[in-house]
């Protein structure tokens, strides 16, 4: 991205205000905050008293709106804590500066740091550097610095007494979390009804796995609906993904698809009553033709095991059905996934309704009773653990703490030089906009600013219309907080403006003129900006040069995902399933971490020298299909006493191993190779008739296809850029088909055959061009496509690798680093 579009970029994300759900009650709850301590000093000392002692109230106010799992109360009795440990620090080094401002450049790293325990950790921990820089303005000694301390942290210990006398809507957030985990599942299966294989982003399920961590505390006070019903949103994402994808379920055509269709629409029904009832604290109400629709499993099976183990035992399950299973069109491994997925839907439904769930069969899950989340005591050595985990030289935890350390002594020096009464505002508006990445520091200084402006113009006019004491400075302070508290999530833009309306209120109630703060407030807090700005520039911590590294990292978690999962059909065990559950939520961490790298550099002004953005794009896409290709898999996984495939090991080594080295390829820009994979397929002997045999098998191959197209997508040899484009579009047609074909490459079609036995033997002008003839489109003279060698996607056979290591040494790559 260039800098004209970065800087565009920026300005509409800065000015950006999003609709988001409003809580007015959670705003009026905050703001009484700020109005007690702010009416009581002011009745019982003095309006500049009031002015200093509301900052305490207003910033645990802010605190509670932060993302986070525990109680808002704790939230706020921590934020307090820190403030007043942060302004009594401040209050005793100021009376020597080279001693307050050493001091300002080690708590500021050390609130760079928090950020490893998280954005919300990070975001209090830099009002506590914006605390000791606004206190060190007020003079007293140490004793009032000690009594100032206590009344900040009086002001969070109201807002927490609040919280708990008035609680509002009590573990919504929770409710919210795990009833968006279903509602992304339901839209999910209604969008498998039309595409098969349409993208699953895991981003709800994570969130509500996090909001599933309680305290000991906690779990005594949770809802029982809120307990273990995670883990069945967790299993009806595969299930439903299974049965919708023709490789491994229902054919793309056909009766069965239809009823596939039927048995998604029913499904999605059930997640969404679910979803509403688990939100709203209610009974789930689900029409009974939905029920119907349902109604799968056969006489005599209670919760569909019978249907599923039987399925697994019998070689006819493909063959014609007997006795009550006549009337049911779905066979073998699509019926298996739909059994599984009745099942779990039936399991739903009794959660939403009573509210409790029935023990889980042993060894189907690796769910723990519930997952533990440390006290605030006991995870200060959690965090420390994090942080120094973050002491290393490409950190960008450590970078942005090194930035804090050295923006907020130079602010510091630079605002008293150019207004020693407020000079403060420089860098609490440098440290209040920086964050590890360069968009976020770049938008939030822009919205900064221009909130500011808005601010400052607004108050300014209501104080030249009202000339209002201090009371009345007071309560429009309190009116400007809780408008602030009210839009804080629609935009940091928006939330500035109030922000700053407050606090030329508030200044007013101390007795300050408004044409005495309002053009140091503007000029100061557009020279931090500036300075937050010149910081990111001089010590950046791009992600564009870190890419190789983030794709590495995923291609290793999704890869012993798959051998995981292949690996538990050899030796099906609760161990077994146990390093499935641990390997998938390694994976989505990785995706995770990827999704967020990428779209960090793509918004960066910088290019990447070995991995341009449509490579990976690509390369993102090949190890999501990897990763979506195990996930198939594990919901046909066997029970502990189901039949195991014992060819299945050796193909889970050979992924195992060849993804591991292929990390280290990627890393080392080498192209990665996929011997021992192929090896393991084509060397595959075992029963045709199991539907176990049969499932895996085709999972294997569609763990291969994703392998390869990963290969072809980094891949810069010329060959490749001429055979991609015709290989990846008859593939894409033979999948659309829904032919399995072999197991070597389900799917494939006639057409894609001649593609590839072109690209084999006769080089790749000739293979494009037979694409491009199968396609129906016009070839040049040299039998190349005329749209040759433009990568809009990824893709690849085997046959093509072998292709050019066969052909001699023209074709044969390099094996030293890529461009």
């Amino acid at each position: 991205m260039t800098w004209l579009r970065a800087l565009r970029d920026i300005l509409r994300t800065g000015l950006a205000i999003e609709r988001k759900r409003l809580e007015p009650l959670v705003a009026i709850r905050a703001a009484a905050g700020v109005a007690i301590v702010i009416g009581l000093s002011l009745w019982l000392v003095s309006p500049a008293y009031a002015a200093s002692s509301a900052l305490g109230a207003f910033s645990a106010g802010t605190a509670t709106f932060q993302r986070s799992w525990r109680p808002r109360k704790v939230i706020a009795l921590a934020a307090g804590a820190g403030l007043a440990v942060s302004t009594f620090l401040g209050y005793v080094a100021a009376g020597n500066v080279v001693t307050f401002l050493l001091l300002l450049a080690l708590w500021s790293f050390l609130a760079g740091m928090a950020w490893a325990a998280g954005p919300t950790a990070g975001i209090v921990s830099t009002a506590t550097v914006a605390a000791m820089l606004v206190t060190i303005t007020l003079p007293g000694s140490v004793g009032q610095a000690l009594e100032h301390a206590v009344v900040i942290f009086l002001g969070g210990a109201v807002q927490a007494m609040l919280i708990l006398l008035f609680p509002v809507r009590r573990w919504g957030a929770h409710r919210d979390a795990l009833a968006d985990a279903f509602a992304a599942v339901a839209d999910y299966a209604r969008r498998l009804r039309h595409d098969p294989t349409a993208p699953f982003d895991p981003e709800a399920l994570m969130t509500a796995r996090d909001a599933a961590a309680v305290t000991p505390l906690q779990a005594r006070h949770r809802p029982p609906a809120l307990h273990g019903t995670r883990g069945l949103a967790e299993r009806i994402r595969p299930a439903v993904a299974s049965l919708a994808d023709p490789a491994l379920g229902a054919p793309a055509d056909g009766p069965q698809r239809d009823r596939a269709r039927e048995l998604l629409g029913a499904a999605a029904d059930v997640l969404d009553a679910a979803a509403r009832a688990i939100r709203r604290g209610t009974r789930a109400e689900v029409p009974p033709r939905v029920m119907d629709v349902l109604r799968i499993a056969p006489a005599g099976a209670v919760d569909g095991t019978d249907a599923v183990d039987e399925a697994n035992r019998r070689p006819e399950a493909d063959g014609a059905p007997s006795g009550a299973e006549a009337d049911e069109v779905l066979r073998g491994a699509a019926r298996q996934a739909a059994v599984r997925l009745v099942t779990l839907l039936r399991e739903v439904l009794e959660v939403a309704e009573s509210g409790e769930r029935r023990a889980s069969r042993a060894g189907t899950s690796a769910e723990t009773p519930f997952l533990m989340r440390p006290t605030m005591i006991r995870v200060l050595p959690v965090v420390l653990r994090d942080m120094r985990r973050e002491l290393r030289p490409d950190s960008t935890v450590l970078r942005h703490a090194l930035r804090l350390a050295v923006v907020a002594p130079v602010g510091y020096v630079v605002g008293s030089l150019l207004s020693p009464g407020h000079g403060y505002w420089v860098p609490i508006a440098a440290v209040l906009v920086m964050r590890p990445d360069f968009h976020q520091t770049y938008a939030r200084a822009v919205a900064r600013f221009a909130g500011t402006l808005v601010g400052v113009a607004l108050a300014t006019g209501v104080v030249q219309l009202t000339r209002p004491d201090a009371y009345l400075s007071g309560a429009l302070a309190v009116v400007s907080a809780a408008l602030m508290y009210l839009v804080m999530r629609t935009g940091y833009a928006v939330s500035q403006a109030f922000t700053a309306a407050y606090v030329v209120f508030l200044l007013g109630m101390g007795g300050e003129e408004w044409d005495q703060t309002v053009p140091d407030r503007v000029l100061l807090t557009l020279i931090g900006g500036v300075l937050a700005m010149v910081a990111y520039l001089v010590y950046p911590a791009w992600e564009t040069p870190r890419l190789l590294d983030r794709l590495a990292d995923r291609l290793a978690a999704n890869g012993r995902y798959a051998a995981a999962v292949v690996r538990s059909y050899a030796e099906p065990s609760a161990q077994g399933f146990a390093e499935v559950r641990k390997a998938l939520l390694d994976s989505r961490e990785a995706d995770a971490a990827w999704d967020e790298a990428f779209d960090r550099a793509k918004q960066e002004p910088v290019r990447h020298r070995g991995l341009n953005r449509r490579e990976a794009e690509d390369a993102g896409e090949a190890i999501r299909a990897l990763g979506r290709a195990a996930m198939l898999l594990e919901t046909h996984l066997p029970t502990r006493e189901g039949p195991p495939v014992p060819e299945a090991a050796g193909f889970a080594e050979a992924v195992a191993a060849d993804t591991a080295q292929a990390a280290r390829d990627v890393r080392e820009r080498r192209n990665p190779e996929w011997d021992r994979v192929e090896e393991a397929l084509d060397t595959w002997a075992g029963d045709e008739d199991g539907v176990q045999e049969r499932v895996v098998r085709r999972g294997a191959a569609l763990q291969l296809r994703a392998l390869e197209d990963l290969t072809a997508a980094i891949d810069r040899t010329p060959l490749e850029h001429d055979v991609d484009s015709a290989v990846r579009e008859h593939r894409a047609r033979a999948a659309g088909a829904g032919d399995p074909g072999s197991p070597r490459n389900p799917g494939t079609s006639a057409e894609a055959g001649r593609v590839a036995e072109a690209a084999e033997g006769g080089g790749g002008a000739e293979a494009a061009g037979a694409g491009e003839r199968a396609r129906g489109g016009r070839a040049d003279e040299a039998g190349r496509p005329r749209e040759a060698g433009a990568v809009e996607g990824a893709g690849r056979v085997g046959p093509v690798r072998e292709a050019r290591r066969e052909g001699g040494g023209d074709t044969e790559p390099p094996r030293g680093r890529r461009g």
